[in-house]
């Protein structure tokens, strides 16, 4: 598993690009979901928003995008976790 610093340096969200934010982290996500690099539950909210350096509200439209296409399921309170497949 690549370290959360190592990771890091080779993705990160490109704020000239055309794609908002919340898109990119959602990308990122989906493609660590896929990977399976991420299996359970989601990094939190607060260290996805330090880890990219994003408001809080664009860590909340990323992870709203992933849920609506049925890769996650966010449980208030507890976090979110990927969907059983």
């Amino acid at each position: 598993m690549t370290s959360l610093l190592s990771y890091v340096a080779v993705v990160s969200i490109d704020y000239d690009s055309a794609t908002p934010p919340y898109q990119q982290l959602a990308a990122i996500i989906r493609g660590r979901i896929e990977a399976g690099e991420i299996t359970a539950r989601l990094p939190g909210e607060t260290t996805l928003q330090q880890e990219f350096g994003l408001a809080l509200a664009t860590v909340r439209k990323a992870i709203k995008v992933l849920r609506d296409e049925g890769l996650v399921r966010t449980v208030p309170g507890w976090g979110s976790y990927v969907t059983e497949r």
